[in-house]
């Protein structure tokens, strides 16, 4: 005779927030770390995903899953065991929910809401990948038709476009120069010289 006890259990799952790029991924190694612990699963559902209280590993964001399961008592253990050996799982809590009105219970079912985000998700990630190649393809096609345009040489006058400012007149305050000093004795010799 078997006298092995099960029970009604409510099990919190944390993930990463990078957990959110794959879903499907983190729900099939979540099931499956159940399934060997001879789980049956009554309800599966992503329950939220937001910001931790503190950084946990890294991380600041977390997704939770939220499974009602019956298991053997002596299974919880094993659970616990391997979700703590489990690098994709940050956290977990199972707690006995037979507390739990069944009508709660029910209404937590997520698979369909959880099945259609994760096909919402997989659609939003082929639009952006094609739209991001799509892209990329055009500023390639744009390089390959219109070649890049050549410097033109201007003179060096047309090269400025500071306006022009007019030269300042000669002022009689400047020191004089050995050659304006010349230039002023050669003018005076010759004035005297057409005097006299």
């Amino acid at each position: 005779m078997n006298n092995d006890r099960t029970g009604l259990y409510e099990g919190m799952f944390l993930f990463p927030q990078s957990a959110t790029a794959n879903l499907q991924a983190a729900i099939d190694h979540l099931k499956d770390i159940l399934g060997k612990c001879d789980v049956s699963i009554i309800n599966f559902s992503k329950w939220d995903d937001r910001k931790l209280a503190y950084e946990i590993e890294g991380n600041k964001r977390g997704v939770y899953f939220l499974v009602y399961f019956n298991a053997p008592t002596q299974m919880i253990a094993d659970i616990e065991r391997r979700c703590n050996q489990s690098e994709e799982i940050i956290r977990m809590m199972v707690t006995r929910a037979e507390y739990i009105p069944t009508e709660i219970i029910e209404a937590n079912e997520g698979a369909e809401a959880l099945a259609d985000e994760i096909k919402v998700r997989g659609a939003q990630k082929t639009e952006k990948g094609s739209a991001s190649t799509a892209s990329i393809s055009r500023k390639e096609d744009e390089v390959k038709k219109a070649p890049a345009p050549k410097a033109e040489k201007t003179a060096p006058e047309e090269a400025t476009d500071a306006p022009e400012v007019p030269e300042a007149p000669e002022t009689t305050d400047a020191p004089e120069t050995p050659e304006a000093t010349k230039t002023v004795e050669e003018t005076a010799e010759t004035e005297e010289v057409t005097e006299a």
